[in-house]
């Protein structure tokens, strides 16, 4: 079944005091390009999520955004310098020794003195850090994937509709071909007759031009080779395979041959089949664009 390159997915996941949420977004591309934007804390597991999900998608243009939540709205958390209070501390007795009066030292005076106790940006784990990333990353290509897979479901009902249609204008030039002849030497002999008023015409001769314009205009190859990439185009789109590069060269090569076809031909009803042709070859190439 074929693949979309364009969706989105998102995840998140908390391992201890680390909680990340993960979001995927993918487009179109030629090839599989992938941006991460991390946290800058976070930065050296850059290369370990390319890797992940390369190991996932074949193609397309994926943006993978980061973020790691903080354990607190401010993001910072209270830490005391016990070595400070316990200097102060001693401060306080010698205060009260060299006053003469008793040591009784509060804590709460303590800790109320500055430096004692400040707010300090948390220290990353990094080991936790790296699990819920790897699983919020893991997550959000699931989602990825699936709404990657739905698009592809609708882009495979499309181009089955418009092969349909090619297959059936295919088949009617194929049909036409012949006719296309026989239907030159009925209006050549009907004009040398005209022209010639009476004078004996050689057949030989318009048996030559016959044949001259039967050479000319013969699109049983190309009417043959478009058959084979129809074919060769279904078997791809049955793939469990991305064969989105393979069914954008298939499309160049059935283009080519439906063109060849309409500049060879001079018949009225296989011209208008092409010119059909032509159009839905071209939305064919668009959705092809799209695909893994």
């Amino acid at each position: 079944m074929l693949k979309s390159m364009t969706g989105f997915g998102s995840g998140r996941a908390r391992v201890g005091d680390e909680e990340v949420s993960v979001e995927a977004r993918s487009l179109n591309h030629k090839f599989c390009e992938v941006k991460v934007r991390l946290p800058r804390e976070l930065s050296a597991l850059e290369p370990a999520l390319v890797k992940q999900v390369k190991d996932r998608l074949a193609r397309g243009s994926v943006e993978i955004l980061v973020r790691r939540q903080a354990a607190t709205v401010s993001g910072n958390v209270p830490t005391v310098d016990v070595a400070l209070a316990r200097e102060y501390a001693r401060a306080f007795r010698e205060v009260a020794e060299a006053m003469g009066q008793s040591v009784e030292i509060a804590w709460s005076q303590v800790a109320n003195q500055p430096g004692v106790i400040r707010l300090e940006e948390k220290g990353v784990d990094v080991e936790s850090a790296t699990q819920a990333t790897q699983t919020a990353l893991q997550q959000a290509l699931a989602a990825l994937e699936t709404m990657r897979n739905t698009e592809g479901e609708s882009i495979n009902a499309d181009l089955d509709a418009r092969m349909k249609l090619i297959e059936g204008w295919s088949q009617d030039v194929a049909r036409l071909a012949p006719r296309a002849v026989s239907d030159y030497q009925q209006r050549l002999t009907e004009r040398v007759a005209e022209l010639a008023r009476g004078v004996a015409v050689d057949p030989q001769r318009l048996a030559q031009e016959v044949a001259l314009f039967a050479e000319r205009t013969d699109i049983a190859e190309e009417v043959t080779r478009l058959a084979t990439h129809l074919e060769q185009f279904r078997l791809l789109m049955a793939s469990p395979e991305p064969v989105g590069r393979r069914m954008d060269f298939l499309v160049q090569e059935m283009h080519r041959e439906v063109n060849t076809t309409g500049s060879k031909s001079q018949h009225a009803e296989i011209s208008a089949r092409v010119v059909s042709m032509k159009a839905e070859v071209e939305r064919i190439r668009e959705q092809v664009q799209n695909v893994e």
